[in-house]
């Protein structure tokens, strides 16, 4: 990897440095906010990420949000329990398949989100109109990439692969 990067202009070499820089300070601001979050809610930081997946992929199974948080079963049945005492998550049958169990976000979730998350939408709205329709596209492209290696090396640190 070192030889293709020593052979690419110092201009590129430059601009991937300060793409990286600034993907890992969006990183931890992203963090600091997810840890802004939690407390203003009055959950954890685990209860937090299980309510953002629950979000982004419209309610999933106690399994599903396992995996995709990185949790045993035990540990996100012990989150649920705690979200559903909360008032922020239910627990309902798919009409689809009875043997489904769906963990969705109460309306309590949603409004709570869009109280502590609503003045970043509002923030960004300036910056958003400036992108044209390629500059999305592209941003998303990296977006998808950026997600991708991250899960990748996740998944090979769980296992054990340093």
């Amino acid at each position: 990897m070192s030889n293709e990067i020593s052979k690419m202009s110092t201009a590129r070499q430059q601009a991937l440095v300060q793409m990286v820089r600034l993907t890992r300070l969006q990183q931890i601001a992203s963090d600091k906010m997810d840890d802004a979050f939690s407390r203003a809610a009055g959950i954890n930081l685990t209860d937090g990420r299980c309510l953002d997946l629950l979000d982004v992929h419209d309610g999933l199974t106690a399994g599903e949000l396992a995996e995709a948080a990185s949790l045993s079963p035990g540990a996100v049945t012990t989150v649920l329990d705690r979200l559903e005492r909360m008032e922020l998550v239910t627990r309902t049958r798919d009409e689809a398949d009875r043997r489904r169990v769906l963990v969705e976000l109460t309306p309590r979730a949603r409004e709570l989100a869009f109280e502590i998350y609503g003045p970043v939408a509002a923030y960004a709205r300036d910056y958003i109109a400036e992108l044209t329709d390629e500059d999305i596209k592209t941003i998303s492209r990296f977006l998808e990439m950026a997600i991708e290696v991250n899960e990748r090396r996740a998944r090979e640190l769980d296992k054990g692969d340093l």
